[in-house]
């Protein structure tokens, strides 16, 4: 395909207007500018860990990088010299997993987040004149109101008294310097802290429209460097939640559990809204420099751009309503009627007046490289990009020939790729086609195509019947509508067999014996239903399909013989049940609130809110196997998307394209932090390695997506994707109980000495 055009501009004339207009300032637009981010590779590696580097963060000045790691030390580095000033002894006794600059303290004060529920603040003044051997120092003040691990810290810009932290016990906590050194003295409740900021204990949704109540395991939070009064959250569902501080209630203890405070905005896609899957759930959530944009990245999904504000942005706002109405058949009756053949029309050049010639042949260029990717059943993922470009390069010039246009053969090329989700990116776009004209069969065809891809032959007949009423003569149409049938037909008499004790033919698992495995997880990589597709109507009940369990450990190893402490001895015995009404109890102690009858009263009056949608998806990587893996805007602009893969690369992607521009190798296992310099084109990564690699723009030659200094390039980009997207769609859903998992995460069983979930599922 044709090298696609970048938007921010020729390096050389951003230069040159700062002899043209002295008020310009061009060095936000240099920092990352894409002739900068093609020759990025790998300039050093900084070693001084002996295990994963959970964590990397900057100072405000960019004079330093601090990092933290399994083998609980934290690191400071200098940025000029990349030689490693002191390493800190933390005391923690778990994986550390954030560590912060305390801002306006001139680099003095570092905190420290870990997997022992602790959170630590250190003076590095204490360690002046020190080598960096001697690293024995005693936390300033040491905080242990968590119950569960801490896996995010946050500051505010010129504020030098505060820290909050994000822990899996769902709750965010304000640690103020001002008012107290530490937690209540041993011995005391660990209970009596009144440092709660939010509450959200009882804060996960299952649906947008269900109420919450389950326990929301805080993963990520960030406040905004613009409005510091704003913070953003997400854990353990499928909803970023956007909190105004001046609004939360004062400041409570963990005595009792309280409702979670009103939130001023919900952000998650509308395909993920309804999913009710208990795996899907947040990794990441960052604020963009400028605070008007937020960045999600999901376990086991992709990476997602919303407006804060949506009534400004290119987001929308919807409501679980409008989840139910993009599936289900309803004629448009205010579309644009364009009346001609949007093909021939663009394609003989009389698209829109507002666009000027040259962009204009160049959207023709990029049409024709997308059918032809259509019709060759070939490079869809270069096809797609073409559309990409023509939709948001140019969506302040297009016209709605010209849109329409590219939304449905955007819609068409991804029902062909069938990568994760793209099924309900095709019905997007095609909602999108038919408000642009309402009397063209080909979105509702598309549709139909895609909701029989999710599994939804019902809805999908209703669409299939609503494109014949308006080409009763197409051929395609009626073989569309035919086979539909045909399938609903097929999957009635498999229900009737199966009503009759026969084998369902559908049922690859019939009469097979189930192991442990099989009862454990559900496998959903052969359904793109099961993956992508909202709940079932059988998914409604809250105790369906959820599992009771109860266990007993012996511990072998106190023989006198040696024993790995990376191994459980000894046996573990399970009794797994599904729960019923009558273990509402234990329900309660597993984290759910109030009792099953109370549930459905309140489920009943549940207001449901709103939740912004997304404006922009970014493909190729993989996130699965850890739960802090990042996802950040490059350079004080933002105009480039960066993320860590279970492939051991990083990506970088054009923010308003979705483009990706570069795919480089950047850890042995998997990078999980990735976060750029705060003023120059410098970005540190980090993962299982124990190293930190620092990457600038010092290649001999600028490449696009496969390049770098860091190994041999990737000889076929698609490859590599494709086998991400492959990981993605093997995730499994774990069906036992949040607590069980994090038993064995919390390292519960043998006091400190096991670690089944080290590193790689962290």
């Amino acid at each position: 395909m044709e090298s696609l055009c970048f938007h921010d501009g020729n390096i050389t004339n951003l230069i040159n207007k700062r002899y043209l207009d002295v008020r310009h300032d061009s060095s936000q637009g240099l920092q990352m500018h894409s002739s900068l981010v093609e020759r990025m590779a790998l300039e050093r590696e900084l070693e001084g860990h002996q295990s994963c580097v959970n964590a990397i963060a900057w100072n405000s000045k960019g004079s330093l990088l601090i990092s933290g790691s399994d083998d609980t030390r934290m690191n400071i580095w200098s940025y000029s010299s990349h030689k490693l000033l002191h390493s800190i002894e933390t005391g923690h006794t778990a994986n550390i997993f954030c560590t912060k600059f305390v801002p306006e303290t001139s680099d003095d004060l570092v905190v420290s987040g870990a997997g022992d529920a602790e959170v630590r603040l250190f003076r590095l003044s204490h360690l002046k004149g020190r080598g960096c051997e001697d690293n024995a120092v005693t936390p300033s003040a040491l905080f242990q109101c968590h119950t569960r691990r801490v896996k995010k810290l946050a500051v505010e810009v010129g504020n030098p008294h505060v820290v909050w932290s994000a822990s899996e016990d769902g709750t965010v906590r304000q640690h103020d310097f001002r008012e107290g050194a530490s937690c209540p003295p041993a011995g005391s409740s660990r209970q009596e802290c009144r440092n709660i900021l939010l509450d959200l204990r009882c804060g996960a949704k299952k649906s947008l429209a269900d109420p919450p109540k389950q326990l929301f395991g805080l993963k990520s939070c960030d406040i905004s460097s613009t409005r510091p009064h704003l913070l953003i959250v997400g854990g353990s569902d499928a909803f970023a939640r956007l909190y105004d501080r001046r609004m939360l209630p004062p400041l409570s203890s963990s005595q009792k559990k309280l409702p979670p405070p009103p939130c001023v905005s919900y952000f998650c896609p509308m395909h993920l809204s309804d999913c009710g899957r208990s795996s899907l759930h947040l990794t990441h959530v960052a604020f963009s420099p400028n605070g008007q944009e937020v960045l999600l990245s999901y376990s086991g999904e992709h990476l997602y751009l919303m407006d804060v504000n949506p009534a400004y942005g290119s987001s929308i706002s919807y409501t679980s309503g409008d989840v139910s109405n993009l599936m289900n058949f309803a004629p448009l009756l205010n579309g644009i009627d364009l009346q001609s053949s949007v093909s021939g029309t663009f394609l003989n050049g009389s698209s829109s007046k507002r666009i000027p010639a040259t962009k204009l042949e160049k959207c023709k260029k990029l049409i024709q490289t997308a059918v032809k990717s259509l019709k060759e059943d070939s490079n869809f993922y270069y096809g797609i990009e073409a559309c990409n470009e023509v939709l948001d390069g140019y969506r302040d010039e297009i016209g709605p020939l010209l849109t329409f246009e590219c939304l449905c053969i955007r819609a068409a090329i991804l029902l062909k790729r069938k990568w994760k989700n793209d099924a309900h990116m095709a019905i997007r776009d095609c909602d999108r086609a038919r408000k642009l004209n309402s009397s063209s069969f080909r979105p509702l065809l598309l549709i139909a195509d895609a909701l029989s891809q999710l599994g939804k032959h019902k809805e999908a007949l209703e669409f299939a019947i609503g494109a014949q009423s308006l080409a009763p003569s197409d051929s395609e149409v009626a073989l569309k509508v035919e086979s539909i049938k045909d399938h609903i037909a097929a999957a009635e008499a498999d229900k009737i067999n199966k009503a009759n004790g026969g084998e369902s033919r559908f049922d690859p698992r019939a009469g097979r014996v189930l192991s442990l495995s099989d009862i454990l997880y559900r496998s959903d990589a052969n359904s793109d239903a099961s993956q992508d597709g909202p709940r079932s109507e059988r998914d409604d009940s809250d105790d369906d399909g959820e599992l009771e369990l109860a266990f007993e450990t012996s511990i072998s190893g106190d023989d006198g013989q040696d024993v790995d402490p990376n191994v459980l001895h000894g046996s573990l015995n399970l009794r797994i049940h599904r729960r019923g009404d009558s273990t509402g109890e234990t329900g309660r102690a597993n984290g759910s609130c109030g009792s099953p009858t109370s549930s459905q009263k309140e489920k009943a009056v549940y207001q449901a809110e709103a939740a912004v949608d997304m404006k922009q998806r970014y493909v190729g990587h993989c996130n699965v196997g850890t739960d802090i893996k990042q996802a950040s805007f490059l350079g004080e602009r933002g105009e480039y998307i960066a993320s860590g893969s279970d492939d051991g690369r990083w990506f970088i992607w054009e923010k308003r394209t979705g483009r990706l521009i570069k795919m480089l190798h950047g850890d042995e296992a998997v990078v999980n932090c990735v976060q750029c310099h705060p003023c120059d084109c410098v970005v540190a990564t980090s993962g299982i390695d124990s190293t930190i690699k620092i990457w600038t723009p010092t290649a001999s030659v600028p490449s696009l997506v496969a390049g770098g200094a860091a190994g041999p390039e990737t000889s076929n980009v698609l490859d590599a994707m494709e086998s991400n997207q492959r990981g993605l769609c093997r995730t499994r859903e774990a069906v036992l109980p949040f607590e069980f998992l994090e038993r064995f995460r919390m390292h519960e069983f043998t006091e400190g000495s096991l670690h089944p979930f080290e590193c790689t599922q962290s």
